[in-house]
């Protein structure tokens, strides 16, 4: 293994790790947006959501990166 793959996979591991982070935080950001269009203020929910509903909107971000990240490799082909 030469100098420039080594390089080349470590680049890839940072890079990999910036990109999920910046769709991790538009994720965040889009659901913010999403709540203050409703009516509620994004910094401060009008109401602690009970575990089922935190359940559920975990579950929902989970499939929500998935998909983008899904989609991303299907358009790396």
């Amino acid at each position: 293994m030469n100098a420039n793959q080594i390089v080349n996979m470590i680049m890839r591991r940072f890079m990999r790790k910036a990109i999920n982070k910046g769709v991790d935080l538009s994720i965040d950001g889009a659901a913010a947006v999403a709540r203050k269009a409703k009516g509620g203020d994004a910094a401060e929910p009008q109401h602690q959501p009970d575990a089922a509903a935190r359940k559920a909107q975990a579950r929902q971000a989970r499939q929500a990166k998935q998909a983008i990240r899904a989609a991303r490799r299907l358009g790396r082909m």
